[in-house]
């Protein structure tokens, strides 16, 4: 049961489900549980009371022989039979009262994972990435199953293994391994929740070590697998532990398989809104939107800033020839060795058909050319590769070496490029910018 709160009119909140007022009554049932309980402690103390001192009176007017023997020994028997009796309602009272207690202790638990559950659901809903969503993960985990140690693992983007990221509140000496292969695993095969317990011989993962005691749980949604979620315990009462957290567990991994799955697909709706579907390069749209940024940042810290144009050279006589998919062949492989001869701040884009775009921050003017150079050579390379002649032209400007702003490093760029191809193709040309 999940409370909602909206404003009342006096600006506080006001409960719509009923939820606070419930958890009002389960705490007042709680006290009102505690009370009773000292009330049969005290009555019982009084009962043993009377009890002693009647035996005592008894005892004492045994001895007078105003009293018969046969009397006295009734009246010891009845005494007791009825202290007993109110004994044993008594006691029978006070086992009625603890059971009702650990109910409600046992419902104001559920109550306290529900909202934490409910938490949970909510933050993840603005976890924009899997490192938000393994912060709000751990911080749940460590209010629900605090005794219990949890690790996160989630499939790389190549979908051949998973990859641990994140790991707390571990049993001593338990070191989770840095990645899982898919095939290792029963949570995943099955696809459904699978206990390592080797303390009682239960079929154990490939990837279980150690004594340690694991439930684990696929993270699956929308009919995808994204990873693995896995609560760790020590020892038998670890085991005992995990039995109980079983449906605990299934509903965190529940939550977190959705917010996953919403992660992937905003970054797949991302990657495809900033990058051309043909060659994997940015799109034109974020060359113009980081060139603008990256050219106030070299101006204002005063760093250098290359741009190197790229064509490919006699690319429609290479479409009329072989067709497009020929093409479209060449201008993917074209682009893969272009990144893979790129720095991890580099950038490549697409600028519109065959041209392409190098963004180079922090690149003196003859970095630049050298490394356009070692992509001519790449570029030239694949002929062998698709049986057709293929070379590409490059131009390249810098700031501030050939210009004293930023603003004109594109045209300097592509008149170096279109120099390049006047004068023969396949080569590195580079021209200073208008002052």
């Amino acid at each position: 049961m999940t409370a909602y709160f909206d404003q009342s009119p006096d600006g506080g909140s006001r409960d719509v489900t009923g939820a606070s007022a419930w958890l009002d009554r389960l705490r007042g049932g709680m006290g009102a549980g505690r009370k009773d309980m000292t009330l049969c402690d005290t009555l019982l103390g009084l009962l043993l009371l009377s009890l002693m001192t009647v035996l005592y009176e008894l005892d004492r007017h045994g001895m007078s022989p105003i009293i018969a023997p046969a009397d006295l020994l009734i009246s010891r028997f009845v005494t007791i039979a009825a202290i007993a009796l109110l004994l044993g309602l008594i006691v029978f009272s006070r086992r009625r009262i603890m059971a009702s207690l650990d109910t409600l202790e046992q419902a104001q638990e559920a109550r306290h994972q529900a909202d934490e559950l409910f938490n949970l659901t909510d933050m993840l809903q603005s976890a924009d990435s899997y490192e938000d969503a393994t912060a709000v993960l751990q911080v749940t985990t460590q209010q629900i199953l605090p005794d219990l140690g949890t690790a996160l693992y989630i499939f790389n983007q190549a979908g051949d293994q998973l990859e641990l990221n994140g790991a707390w509140n571990l049993p001593q000496g338990c070191e989770p391994s840095p990645t899982l292969a898919p095939n290792n695993c029963w949570a995943l095969k099955r696809g459904r929740s699978h206990l390592n317990d080797p303390l009682h011989g239960s079929v154990c993962c490939s990837h279980h070590t150690g004594d340690t005691v694991t439930l684990e749980f696929p993270m699956q949604a929308r009919g995808s697998v994204f990873g693995l979620i896995k609560f760790i315990g020590e020892g038998q009462e670890g085991c005992v532990k995990l039995r109980h957290a079983e449906r605990i567990g299934r509903a965190i991994a529940e939550s977190i398989s959705l917010a996953l799955s919403n992660i992937q697909l905003r970054e797949t709706l991302r990657h495809q809104s900033l990058r051309d579907p043909l060659t994997g390069l940015y799109n034109r749209g974020y060359l113009d939107e980081t060139l603008d940024r990256l050219q106030r940042l070299a101006q204002r810290t005063q760093s250098h800033l290359s741009l190197v144009m790229i064509d490919l050279d006699n690319f429609k006589a290479l479409n009329d020839s072989y067709g497009h998919a020929k093409g479209d062949a060449v201008l993917s492989d074209v682009a893969h060795v272009i990144q893979g001869n790129l720095r991890s701040s580099d950038l490549a884009c697409r600028y519109g058909g065959e041209e392409l775009v190098l963004i180079l921050p922090d690149c003196s003017l003859d970095q630049a050319l050298a490394k356009a150079e070692q992509c001519r050579g790449r570029i030239e390379a694949l002929s062998s590769l698709h049986h057709v002649p293929i070379s590409a032209s490059f131009g390249v400007a810098t700031y501030p070496e050939t210009s004293k702003s930023c603003e004109g490093l594109m045209g300097s760029a592509d008149a170096a490029m279109y120099q390049a191809k006047a004068l023969g193709r396949n080569r590195v040309e580079w021209t200073a910018c208008p002052a």
